[in-house]
């Protein structure tokens, strides 16, 4: 059976065709996996390379994937029927395959690394812009450019005022890594030397719709200067943000999470997951939302944040520690009054809401700890915990017991 690629277009006389997505659900509990059977033929009628929509998939679902490309094997973890697939796949295929103009699949993307962007052009219609880059499969796009989609960098063409000052030449390793700064600087300059106007880099002449940049000097094009400046710095600010320690790269993530909290879109859940991976903070990242989003009406806004919790907590122990011990000091430091006797309620939440996995809870009930607050104030709330984690052992016991029954042999 084979679909539309645009499925919106119910002409029957269609030509542009793609096969039905097909998925197969393997594995169980925390190891349960989807499959996407047939992902490279999708990936081959829509002239994009499969890790792309099998990694919008993990994206969109909050979840990891796994690309064997050897043995053509797409996987998302977790469970997912074809149909909610599908109607992803349609996604990506409005955002990064058809044509803005004329809804036409047969386009081209290119990849411009001194940029930081990506161009697509339309074979059919002509049309050539840049896609929206707020998406996270940007990033990824970026870091790994296919046969599929042309390349655009420093590696392929040198300005030539570097080379007359004995800059880098073709084939640096650093030229790319480089690439942002000095191009943003190079901008920077011409523009406060020519009061506003300046020359497009050779390189990108051909892909810009603007034509010749030293002659268009309208209000739009100085604008639309400014917008792509503003991109190469931005590139520039990313790359910089890795250098700094992990406190740093914590202290940005909060100040990003408060400004989403203050202008109440905490509900912008991929965005959220994407900055803490850009900053490599995912783990820790849990003590600013529970520093940020909980007080004691915390039972509530567990429910309210599932599944910002989920994206950052699923199969991610470390990141389950870290949030108890946020919650350790909520308890001991802020509402100590009000939430101590709320404890075991806060846990049984977490357990029952699948944030917290039950080892990791059981872990941390065996150990009290001087990490987040005091031993005192840690021991009480362990103590308030213990008819929880009581329960919890025993229910882990009782499960053992009845998988051993299972296995006995009985002879007659």
């Amino acid at each position: 059976m084979s679909y539309n690629v645009d499925r919106s277009n119910i002409d029957p006389f269609y030509r542009y065709k793609m096969p039905k997505l097909l998925a197969k659900v393997e594995g169980k509990g925390n190891g349960i996996k989807t499959v996407i059977v047939n992902m490279v033929d999708v990936a081959k009628a829509l002239s994009r390379p499969a890790t792309y929509p099998c990694k919008f998939f993990g994206c969109e679902l909050g979840a990891q994937t796994q690309f064997d490309l050897k043995n053509d094997r797409y996987i998302v973890n977790g469970s997912h029927d074809a149909e909610k697939l599908q109607n992803l796949l349609d996604v990506f295929i409005k955002k990064f395959v058809l044509c803005p103009e004329c809804s036409n699949p047969e386009t081209k993307l290119a990849v411009q690394a001194k940029k930081q962007t990506i161009s697509q052009r339309c074979i059919a219609c002509g049309y050539s812009g840049q896609i929206d880059m707020r998406h996270k499969l940007t990033t990824f796009i970026l870091k790994n450019p296919s046969d599929q989609v042309s390349k655009f960098n420093s590696s392929t063409t040198t300005p030539k005022k570097q080379t007359k000052k004995g800059g880098k030449k073709k084939g640096d390793k650093d030229d790319d890594r480089a690439s942002p700064e000095a191009n943003a600087q190079q901008q920077m300059a011409a523009q406060r030397a020519s009061g506003g106007v300046i020359d497009a880099p050779p390189e990108f002449q051909e892909e810009d719709d603007d034509g010749d940049w030293g002659e268009d000097i309208t209000e739009e094009a100085i604008k639309q200067r400014m917008e792509e400046l503003t991109d190469a710095a931005k590139g520039l600010a990313l790359t910089d943000d890795l250098e700094k320690t992990p406190e740093e790269r914590i202290d940005i993530f909060y100040k990003f999470l408060q400004l989403k909290r203050d202008d109440k879109k905490v509900n912008q859940v991929q965005e959220i997951t994407a900055e803490a991976e850009r900053l490599e903070v995912k783990d820790k990242a849990t003590l600013v939302l529970v520093e940020l989003l909980f007080d004691t009406n915390i039972l509530q806004q567990i429910k309210n944040h599932r599944k910002l919790l989920l994206s950052f907590c699923y199969e991610n122990p470390k990141a389950q520690k870290y949030l108890l011990g946020g919650i350790e000091q909520l308890v001991g430091e802020v509402h100590k009054d009000i939430l101590l006797p709320k404890v075991p309620h806060i846990l049984k939440l977490l357990y029952d809401t699948d944030i917290v996995e039950e080892k990791v809870m059981l872990e941390w009930g065996e150990k009290v700890s001087k990490k987040y607050v005091s031993k005192p104030v840690a021991q009480e709330i362990h103590d308030k915990a213990e008819p929880f984690i009581k329960w919890l052992r025993e229910a882990e016991e009782e499960s053992e017991d009845e998988s051993e029954d299972e296995n006995i042999e009985v002879r007659f």
